[in-house]
């Protein structure tokens, strides 16, 4: 089957790349979303997809793939014919973090893909539930110190920029803390909501409801400035950890050896979606924050984020023999 792959593919980069970028897309475009439906990634998909609907006049579908950390929506790609036709929704955890942690993975995340853009980012919270008292993130670190235990935190999976960053955390506040991973972050919400978690590092759009109603209590977020509609939650950065500052961002790609010109184009088109002030206060409502790269910038930027993430994940026993 593999082998068929290769040879479709091969058979596709011998059509003239003027021609394929020129005429595409002539029928519709798949973009796959590794995720369960109405997630955050699952909502930038749709979003990409209805933008790019309206600009090419051709419809673009989502089409949900879930499983093994979403390397099962990713490898449907990395192996479709390199035409435009089949595109799919990355994130920080697919390109950095998961490859790190597993090398024998089925893609590579660079060799295997073509990382056309960068959609948005967003910032991993800080949040304590509502009947904890607790209202500063010195308040949650004094707690850390004297309970005797280590604090326990969730994350919507190991390996996510959650995860890493409550490691991260607990060894610049010098307090123990312990990772409970959940199968997505709705389970460790509802738990984090009901107390049976000290604090939880979900992304900030996901418990916007639960801020706003109260039953959770934002202490910090990780993005490097204050969120336009969240002003009143602080960064870990003014509060005296630079080294927190991350998002959990979100990209599309397609598969290996796409035209350079076809890719540019879809670059180009994502960057001008993401300035339409209709999609920025729907991006913005859920906390993301747009930062437009062209493809060079967007490969480096993985490579630096490989090389933030890979001594954390180490230390965390995290890479698979």
């Amino acid at each position: 089957m593999k082998t068929i792959v290769r040879l479709l593919c091969a058979a596709t980069l011998f059509a003239p790349v003027s021609a394929i970028a020129q005429d595409w897309p002539t029928r519709p475009v798949r973009i796959v979303s590794p995720f369960a439906a109405g997630g955050t990634a699952d909502i930038l998909a749709r979003l990409v997809a209805d933008q790019l609907s309206s600009t090419f006049k051709q419809q673009f579908f989502v089409e949900n793939r879930t499983g093994a950390g979403g390397a099962i929506g990713v490898q449907s790609v990395a192996t479709s014919p390199p035409d435009g036709y089949n595109l799919v929704i990355t994130n920080i955890s697919m390109l950095v973090t998961i490859p790190v942690m597993n090398p024998k993975l089925v893609y590579h995340p660079t060799k295997d893909l073509t990382n056309i853009a960068y959609v948005a980012g967003a910032p991993v919270v800080i949040a304590v539930n509502g009947p904890s008292g607790i209202k500063s993130l010195d308040q949650l670190v004094a707690l850390g110190k004297k309970l005797g235990k280590p604090l326990s935190y969730s994350s919507s999976g190991i390996g996510t920029n959650g995860h890493l960053l409550g490691e991260s955390f607990g060894k610049l506040a010098k307090v123990d803390v312990v990772h409970i991973p959940y199968k997505g972050a709705a389970i460790g919400i509802t738990d984090l909501i009901a107390g049976h978690i000290n604090f939880g590092l979900p992304v900030l759009g996901s418990v916007a409801s639960h801020l706003r109603s109260g039953a959770l209590v934002p202490l910090a977020h990780s993005a490097g400035t204050r969120v336009l509609d969240y002003p009143d939650i602080p960064t870990l950065k003014e509060l005296g950890y630079p080294d927190l500052t991350t998002t959990t961002w979100f990209s599309l790609s397609g598969p290996a050896n796409m035209p350079r010109d076809l890719a540019e184009r879809l670059n180009r088109e994502v960057t001008v979606m993401l300035k339409k002030p209709e999609v920025q206060e729907r991006i913005q409502r859920d906390g993301m924050i747009t930062e437009p790269m062209s493809i060079e910038q967007f490969d480096k930027f993985i490579a630096a984020e490989t090389t933030r993430w890979r001594p954390v994940i180490e230390a965390a026993g995290l890479v698979s023999k």
